[in-house]
Order: C-alpha cells, then structure tokens, then sequence
C-alpha cells in the first residue's frame, strides 16, 4: 500500500514537472521580438520615415560605448536605431515605451579620389 502512494507522488510530480516546463516553453516562445518588418511599420505610425529604403537595423546593447555620441545620450541598452543610408537619417527609438528619442542627419565619410602617380618616363624624341 505504501508502494502505491510513493509511485502517485512521483507520478504527480513528474506530471507537474511537465506540465510546468511546457508551459514555460510555451510562454517564451510567445515573447518573440518583432520583426524587422514589423518594428518598422511600428515606428512608421510614429514618425513618417523614408520610403523606397531598407533601413540597417541596430540594437543598443552597451551604451557606455556610445557616451561619447551625443546622438545616444538618451539611449538605453535595448533601444534600437534605424539607419537611412540614401536618406542619410537615423532614428533611436525606445520599444518599451514605444517612443521616438532622437532623430539625426547620418553622414558617411566620401572616400578621397586616389591619383594615380604619374611615370617618370621623359618626352619622346
């Protein structure tokens, strides 16, 4: 008789173990993070952004990094960025508060025309 309530405990812990895991699993598969698509849909009902373009999809994961660009002072770790290229625009946005922080002029350094050295070579006679 002993035997038979040992084996429905342990039978009850493991159906609760289960239980408890799957729903677990379930739970965290449900917290997906939007997709690139779907986050800039979301910030477009924010702020009208340039069209025609795929931005280039950041997120900021250390901001000590960053204390020097006065574009990130309000950032927070978790708060993405959005860059423009042809637009030359980037947006910081905050997802959890579903906020606009900043929005700045991106400016990509030209690389300088490289001169090709002329030949020493004299006039022909």
């Amino acid at each position: 008789m002993r035997k038979y309530y040992i084996a429905i405990i342990v039978l009850s812990l493991l159906f609760l173990g289960t239980s408890g895991t799957a729903g677990y699993l379930y739970w965290t598969s449900r917290q997906t993070p939007p997709s690139n698509t779907n986050l800039v849909e979301k910030i477009g009902i924010l702020i009208e952004l340039p069209a025609g373009e795929e931005p280039t999809i950041a997120t900021v994961t250390d901001k000590t990094k960053l204390s020097d660009q006065a574009f990130f002072a309000p950032a927070q770790n978790g708060d993405v960025v959005l860059i423009y290229t042809d637009a030359k625009k980037a947006y910081l946005y905050r997802p959890s508060t579903n906020k606009i922080l900043d929005v700045a002029p991106v400016n990509f350094p030209t690389p300088a025309p490289t001169v090709a050295p002329q030949s020493e070579v004299g006039p022909t006679p």
